[in-house]
């Protein structure tokens, strides 16, 4: 090798693999602080694509899922008020029934016209009150079913029927307009009353279906998110406890690097030897 004060061959091959070190020192600090071994599209451009497609899946899914919780909140405050309504109309079977009984005397009819009537008003307040977000099936204000998401491209809803509990309607037949004060009205709200009951148990019943499905396709987005998000760690996390090792190998490549450079500085001086008088 040619020994000049000009051209230094030892220390610019010490200096290229010096910094060629240095960078991938830089990326495995990158990994480990980011703890991505692809941060962005220049380290893999086809697994970043990937991986972008996917997070963008996994956050539509989170809209499906909080539609699909909304869709829930709505059928159990649904489902609740209707409990409650059954529960009423449980108690006004009973009032109706001792309103049959011919040997009453006026003020009893009036009074259990009175309960009857207190009883018909709960009924009103319940379906009226059964509301979360604005969104109310009971009470007859929707035309059509509540449609909610259910996958990723918004192409697919899930629907939570209308059920119409309002009083006089196809479910509740019995109306305020109904009076115990009469055994003929007795007879007449008896009669309405136990269609109501059948009608109200299987509206209940088909909410009830519906709510179920709700939740377990609630269920199934919650395990594909988490499936997804799966599946973008393996594309994209960096397996640290082989960096832990990279780096440790690429520190001590860089100090040699560093020393090999220097040695390499040093090799002009050489010739300054060459010109010393003895």
């Amino acid at each position: 090798m040619t020994n000049s004060v000009h051209t230094n061959t030892s220390a610019a091959i010490a200096l290229q693999n010096l910094s060629r070190t240095n960078d991938r020192l830089g990326d495995v600090q990158g990994r480990i602080s980011t703890g991505l071994k692809v941060q962005g599209a220049k380290d893999n451009a086809a697994i970043w694509a990937i991986a972008q497609q996917q997070r963008a899946d996994v956050g539509a899914l989170g809209a499906v899922k909080q539609s699909l919780d909304r869709a829930t909140s709505i059928a159990d405050v649904a489902l609740s008020a209707g409990e409650s309504v059954s529960d009423l109309l449980n108690q006004l079977k009973e009032k109706v029934v001792a309103a049959k009984d011919t040997s009453l005397k006026t003020q009893s009819r009036e009074l259990l016209n009175a309960d009857f009537q207190a009883l018909l008003r709960a009924i009103g307040s319940a379906v009226e009150n059964a509301t979360f977000d604005g969104g109310n099936i009971l009470d007859g204000s929707l035309s059509a079913g509540i449609r909610f998401l259910a996958n990723a491209d918004a192409t697919s809803f899930v629907t939570l029927s209308v059920k119409d509990l309002s009083l006089g309607g196809a479910i509740i037949e019995l109306s305020t307009s109904d009076s115990l004060l009469t055994l003929t009205g007795a007879t007449q709200a008896l009669t309405r009353l136990d269609d109501s009951i059948t009608q109200l148990n299987a509206a209940l019943g088909e909410i009830g279906a519906q709510a179920k499905q709700i939740e377990a396709h609630n269920s199934f987005v919650s395990k594909l998110v988490d499936t997804l998000e799966s599946g973008i760690g393996n594309l994209v996390d960096a397996d640290l406890a082989k960096e832990s090792a990279r780096l440790q190998a690429l520190q001590v490549q860089q100090q040699l690097g560093a020393q090999s450079l220097s040695i390499a500085n040093q090799a002009p001086q050489i010739i300054l030897s060459l010109f010393r008088g003895g």
